[in-house]
């Protein structure tokens, strides 16, 4: 039980990355506040989380054992933000790990030049802007109590250029820098926040996450054949699995790294080591 007796926050919650790492702390212990939009987000072409796929997360949380709170919220809205991490801490009474999970891969598939102002606007909005809203949120309580660990789930796009998503990867090179920012801030306070960079995550159905097939889908791939057409660029001949993620945001998340911040953590099968 290795987050027992700890409260965490994770955004984007509904299904995918979020799901499963939700499901993986109430494993360890963790009390957990569980955030999505629960609704369509207007210039996003495809579905985001709704509240049903959130109330099972939640429900799947709690069969793990974990007393477990959800509500919709929209990162964009810092009073959405600051009314999460206060339901948090009104319920659990602390706040010890945050989990910027949230984020959108579309509107992309663009060149720059054909990027609108607005689809620019609307992938840093949420990709980056709010990741540095629920810091500044969570981030008071955690000054308060002396310690904490903020992960923000960046990408192989915050490391390297993908053709067509500049955007995208704008918005998650510009999350690593905040990190190590922030890092740098508030290591005095023994608050750690470190990023964690999923490589191509294959969608998994029971966790119900189809970023893979939105990104195959913004470059024009089959979507019937994208995950061999992504396996080919793997280093090790596999997609990533989400419960390597989790995996890696529980070990950033608990006292196994006491001494981690300011860190990149790259789980992507080697393929940026090229």
């Amino acid at each position: 039980m290795r987050l027992g007796g700890r409260t965490a926050l994770i955004t984007g919650a509904a299904r995918g990355l979020g799901r499963d790492c939700a499901v993986r702390f109430a494993e360890e212990g963790a009390s957990l506040m569980l955030l999505d939009l629960g609704a369509r987000l207007d210039g996003v072409p495809y579905p985001l989380g709704s509240r049903a796929q959130l109330e099972h997360t939640a429900e799947l949380c709690e069969r793990a054992g974990a007393a477990v709170a959800v509500t919709t919220a929209d990162v964009r809205d810092q009073e959405d933000c600051t009314a999460a991490v206060d339901g948090a801490l009104n319920r659990f009474g602390r706040l010890d790990i945050l989990v910027n999970n949230a984020g959108i891969a579309a509107p992309s598939g663009k060149l720059v030049e054909d990027i609108s102002e607005a689809e620019w606007s609307l992938m840093l909005d949420v990709d980056l802007s709010g990741a540095w809203r629920m810091m500044k949120a969570a981030l008071p309580s955690m000054t308060q109590q002396r310690g904490g660990s903020i992960v923000n789930v960046s990408s192989t796009a915050g490391l390297v250029g993908y053709r067509r998503f500049a955007s995208y990867v704008a918005a998650k090179h510009g999350l690593i820098g905040l990190t190590k920012a922030a890092a740098l801030d508030y290591a005095p306070l023994r608050i750690r926040v470190n990023a964690l960079c999923p490589g191509s995550v294959h969608d998994d159905p029971v966790r119900e996450g189809r970023m893979l097939s939105e990104i195959a889908r913004s470059l024009g791939v089959d979507v019937n054949e994208h995950e061999k057409v992504f396996v080919r660029d793997q280093p090790m001949n596999t997609l990533i699995d989400p419960a390597d993620i989790s995996n890696a945001a529980l070990w950033l998340a608990g006292d196994e790294s006491r001494q981690v911040t300011g860190t990149v953590l790259t789980v992507d099968g080697g393929f940026t080591a090229r």
